[in-house]
């Protein structure tokens, strides 16, 4: 697989290779894979067998190419939701506006 060649699946609304470093300092490659389908299988609205296609997609991905070594499913970060728990800590606290995050390096 040419190293330009992007991951692409209907279920998948976006997808980039970061580069990461393992415990002993070595790198690799990592594709993270944006999706709106629910990832919590506790969850009333997880689906399984979409879940499962996603991962066989990004599996196959990982396997054909000669740079990527592992892939993680993530959901959209608008799509996050606070657990119950943590809203009932910091109800009226800063909000996410205020939170800044570092955004990982372009691969």
């Amino acid at each position: 697989m040419s190293p330009a060649m992007t991951f692409s699946h209907p279920l998948a609304r976006g997808a980039k290779v970061f580069t990461s470093h393992n415990l002993d300092g070595a790198e690799e490659k990592i594709l993270a894979v944006a999706t709106t389908l629910e990832l919590d299988p506790k969850s009333e609205h997880y689906k399984k067998r979409f879940v499962e296609k996603l991962s066989a997609a990004a599996r196959d991905y990982v396997r054909k190419s000669d740079h990527v070594t592992a892939f993680v499913l993530i959901n959209r970060l608008k799509d996050w939701r606070q657990p119950a728990e943590a809203r009932r800590h910091h109800a009226g606290g800063a909000g996410a506006a205020s939170i800044r995050h570092a955004s990982p390096p372009s691969v």
